[in-house]
């Protein structure tokens, strides 16, 4: 086994490490909004308006279907790592399937270099 290839191992290995301690995860996105009320005379239709708020709003697809869910005040911070959790798995995912490319075109490219054989494309890898 190579350098490169024993490097590629240990980063693969260094990747499921961090997916393991993820944590509890949450596609989609937060939004904050300030609202009007229907209320004749309310401060949130002066000039300038006082509105109500801030609300929050959770949005995402899942399975093909958009969600969009409203959050309290007071869940918004567990959200949010949540949130930061389920990015940071997409990023070590891509990160893993980079690596195991790689990985795959160096030994298929040893087993050619082994048989004596050259490659006649890197498009077949």
């Amino acid at each position: 086994m190579n350098r490169r290839e024993m490097t590629l191992e240990r980063r693969i290995e260094r990747i499921k490490n961090e997916l393991q301690g993820l944590g509890e995860l949450r596609p989609g996105s937060l939004s904050e909004q300030d609202n009007v009320c229907g209320v004749a005379g309310c401060q949130c239709k002066a000039s300038p308006p006082k509105k109500h708020g801030p609300y929050y709003q959770l949005s995402f697809t899942r399975k093909g279907k958009s969600t969009s869910r409203f959050v309290r005040r007071e869940e918004v911070a567990v959200v949010r790592r949540q949130l930061k959790n389920y990015a940071k798995l997409r990023a070590l995912v891509d990160e893993w399937i980079d690596a195991s490319m790689e990985l795959s075109a160096l030994r298929v490219e040893q087993q050619r270099d082994r048989a004596g054989k050259t490659p006649h494309s890197s498009a077949r890898t």
